[in-house]
């Protein structure tokens, strides 16, 4: 497909596929020519809404068929999406709306039993305009909510060849997506991909893992992350694949939807397939449909490669790695390689990206030493969204993009991550950046400093915990700190446990010494 932007892609997809199953929800489903044409219809009533091309629209909502339309609707109407999160609170979600400047947010009532707009109710957000809800009715009473479809009702107000000349004035070069990812600063950065690296990252991961117009792709992974919408949606919409969206996991769920559906492609993080494959009834559903899986974010055993072979009957299983500032990826394994490379290692560099492992000074690591990741080519982000300064730490002057990561390579470019500079900590596939809880436990009445390590889980993989310096006459505990952050920050951030300490071990430049607290 020769697509450039995501509304040629659409377009194309229609073309192509046209009365083929675009995205199946329960019992309602939506052709590639009926997904084109809501397209245009929600690039229309953003138009109308006023929104000109490079501004920028939010999205908090859980994995719905709405999501995708309005997205595709913004695209074309050269809007730039910034996903958001489901699980963050009300002023995670503020910062992020601020910080992009987002004039629009899309956004559901009643997920969950959360209500998106009420948890803004006390923000300021001086750039956001009007929020609308895709689905469910606010309780908060806002003034500025509107329902989708009064939202889309907009759209006759604006001439349908205005929407087509403004979709096809999208360029291969101009930003599709602004993806906020934490740093080592706390405060989330926006990440810039656009139109074209976009579409040929994964195209070139489609085409790799045997994604086809056949498939049926249960998109499990949330699609307010790269895994969920570039790695699926996406990279549905360009093999002419179905998608089928799941709002909330449930194993049982799950197992039926493979059987009914027939799913053949079914993404995530190693716990779902060790998941599927210790069901004690398992073997009351068919599930020999199955024939993709591409796993990462942790570990896996070489024994559940097997077993997903064996067992669960896929013909393909790899394991990728990558980051935001990538498009999402990096390296692949191809399905030739054996269940050893596959579980060892995240494979070799996707066509056309060069990878590298380098020392503290720069220089290249030979094969087999560890060194700190670094990737070069057209998936490369743009930069971080007004921030010249962080992307000039992050991009070098050859164009080199710094992970981060530590990772050891082999004579055949295969690549291991072994550990992260940056201290990141990866609990249940969740990215949980330290330093951003530091700075929010900084806000609790009573704590001088503190430290957040991953320590290790079962079952989640890691888990934060927090080391406290606190006030000499303070009465905080363990229990009150978990509940303020609880209160205040995404379930996955919040510490499992907390230790009070009399004093952070320092090294001689003042910085904390996390190493001595992991031990």
């Amino acid at each position: 497909m020769s697509a450039q932007t995501l509304p040629q892609l659409v377009q194309a997809a229609a073309d192509q596929y046209a009365d083929n199953i675009a995205i199946q929800e329960q019992q309602n489903s939506i052709s590639f020519a009926e997904l084109n044409a809501l397209r245009l219809q929600a690039a229309q009533a953003f138009i109308a809404a006023g929104v000109e091309k490079g501004d920028r629209v939010a999205i908090w909502a859980p994995n719905i068929s709405e999501w995708v339309i309005a997205a595709i609707g913004l695209h074309s109407a050269g809007a730039v999406l910034v996903p958001l999160n489901t699980r963050m609170k009300g002023s995670e979600a503020a910062y992020i709306l601020n910080a992009s400047g987002a004039k629009i947010l899309l956004c559901v009532a009643g997920f969950l039993g959360i209500d998106y707009p009420a948890m803004l109710a006390d923000q300021s957000m001086p750039t956001l305009e009007q929020i609308v809800l895709l689905r469910g009715e606010t309780e908060a009473g806002n003034a500025n909510a509107v329902s989708w479809s009064d939202f889309l009702s907009k759209a006759d107000a604006v001439d349908p060849a205005i929407a087509r000349q403004r979709a096809d004035s999208v360029t291969a070069d101009d930003t599709m997506d602004i993806m906020f990812t934490s740093g080592t600063t706390g405060k989330p950065k926006g990440v810039i991909s656009a139109h074209g690296q976009n579409i040929k990252c994964f195209t070139t991961w489609s085409d790799t893992v045997g994604l086809c117009s056949d498939d049926n792709y249960l998109v499990i992974n949330p699609f307010f992350h790269s895994f969920g919408y570039k790695a699926g949606w996406l990279a549905a919409i360009i093999q002419g694949a179905k998608i089928l969206p799941v709002l909330t996991f449930d194993l049982d769920e799950v197992l039926a939807q493979i059987e009914r559906d027939k799913i053949s492609m079914l993404p995530g993080p190693p716990t779902i397939y060790q998941s599927l494959l210790s069901h004690p009834k398992r073997g009351d559903y068919d599930l020999s449909s199955l024939r993709l899986a591409v796993t990462g974010a942790a570990a896996v055993p070489v024994e559940l490669v097997n077993q997903m072979w064996n067992e669960l009957g896929f013909k393909t299983v790899v394991t990728a790695y990558g980051l935001t500032e990538t498009c999402g990826v990096v390296s692949i394994c191809r399905p030739e390689d054996s269940a050893e490379i596959i579980s060892t290692t995240s494979g070799r560099a996707m066509p056309g990206v060069e990878v590298k492992c380098v020392d503290s000074e720069g220089n290249t690591v030979a094969n087999g030493d560890p060194g700190e990741i670094c990737v070069r080519g057209y998936n490369v982000m743009q930069g971080y969204f007004n921030n010249a300064e962080a992307t000039a730490e992050t991009i070098d002057a050859d164009g080199w993009l710094h992970t981060g990561d530590v990772g050891v390579m082999d004579a055949q470019g295969y690549l291991q991550i072994t550990d992260r500079l940056k201290d990141m900590i990866i609990s249940g596939g969740f990215n949980v950046y330290p330093a951003e809880i530091e700075n929010s436990l900084a806000s609790i009445a009573g704590v001088v400093q503190s430290a957040v390590v991953g320590i290790a889980d079962e079952r989640m993989g890691e888990v934060p915990r927090a080391f406290i310096v606190k006030q000499a006459d303070s009465e905080l505990d363990e229990a009150a700190v978990i509940e303020w952050c609880r209160a205040n920050m995404a379930n996955y951030k919040v510490p499992r446990s907390v230790v009070f300490i009399d004093a952070m071990p320092l090294n001689a430049a003042g910085k904390i010494l996390k190493t001595e607290l992991r031990q």
